[in-house]
């Protein structure tokens, strides 16, 4: 049974955290939607024609919502977990009679809520830019809140793998970010030619960004089906790689 005292006070030391950096965690998304927006919604845009009847403004607002879901998730979780393990206070956490559910209800959670209050942040944000509408509102909400919850479980994983602080950014810098880029952020991967068309179909953000524009747009590069079915199995694989660290005790009690 999930002891939700314990949750709870978890979620809520992560969420202080979150708070007392507020200002700097919300200027910095704001800064660098605008800036996108002027650049690629305007500057570009402007000399675009509509993609798949959506003006080109408006359509790249899944993509930019998806590319800080998955990089403030990432580094939210990650950051999370790892303070505990560098200042000790994991042990505190390991001997306390708090089992696995308690603690990733409580990090996870934490890192999902800031990643769902900067998704606001850009979307109003996004509303002084374009005109956008959400066709499926629902859908949009609980797709946004599977993808923060799956990559807020990588973040959790790779706080407890990484063994510094440069290594805590080294996935969402290196790897998330670039990916997120060429998975059709800013453009249609359907105006790829072949044989881009097909590689970039092997970039599984590329699902991510397409189960965001149909949940939007109602309409989307691949089936939204495919994009649920890929996010729902990553985020088992996290949850059974995460089983499997508190089980062992990797990198947790060394």
């Amino acid at each position: 049974m999930i002891g939700w005292r314990s949750t709870y006070a978890i979620y809520r030391n992560e969420l202080a955290r979150f708070m007392r950096t507020v200002f700097g965690s919300l200027v910095s998304p704001v800064l660098t939607t605008s800036l996108y927006f002027i650049v690629f919604g305007a500057a570009i845009g402007g000399r675009m024609s509509d993609v798949g009847g959506v003006d080109y403004g408006a359509f790249i607002v899944p993509g930019l919502l998806m590319l800080t879901l998955l990089s403030e998730s990432t580094s939210n979780a990650s950051f999370g977990i790892y303070m505990p393990r560098f200042t000790g206070a994991i042990y505190e956490l390991l001997s306390a009679p708090v089992g696995v559910a308690e603690t990733l209800l409580g990090f996870v959670g934490a890192a999902a809520t800031k990643s769902l209050i900067l998704a606001s942040v850009i979307l109003l944000t996004a509303t002084l830019f374009v005109d956008y509408s959400i066709a499926h509102p629902v859908w949009a909400f609980l797709f946004i809140i599977l993808v923060s919850a799956s990559f807020s479980l990588l973040g959790f994983i790779l706080g407890i793998w990484a063994e510094g602080f440069e290594k805590l950014q080294m996935v969402p810098l290196l790897i998330l970010t670039p990916l997120t880029f060429l998975g059709g952020t800013f453009y249609s991967i359907d105006m790829l030619a072949e044989p881009w068309r097909t590689v970039a179909l092997f970039n599984p953000i590329v699902y991510l960004v397409n189960g965001l524009r149909w949940t939007f747009y109602g309409q989307a590069d691949v089936s939204i089906g495919i994009s649920l079915g890929l996010t729902l199995a990553f985020l088992g694989v996290c949850i059974g790689v995460i089983a499997w660290i508190f089980r062992s005790g990797w990198r947790l009690r060394s």
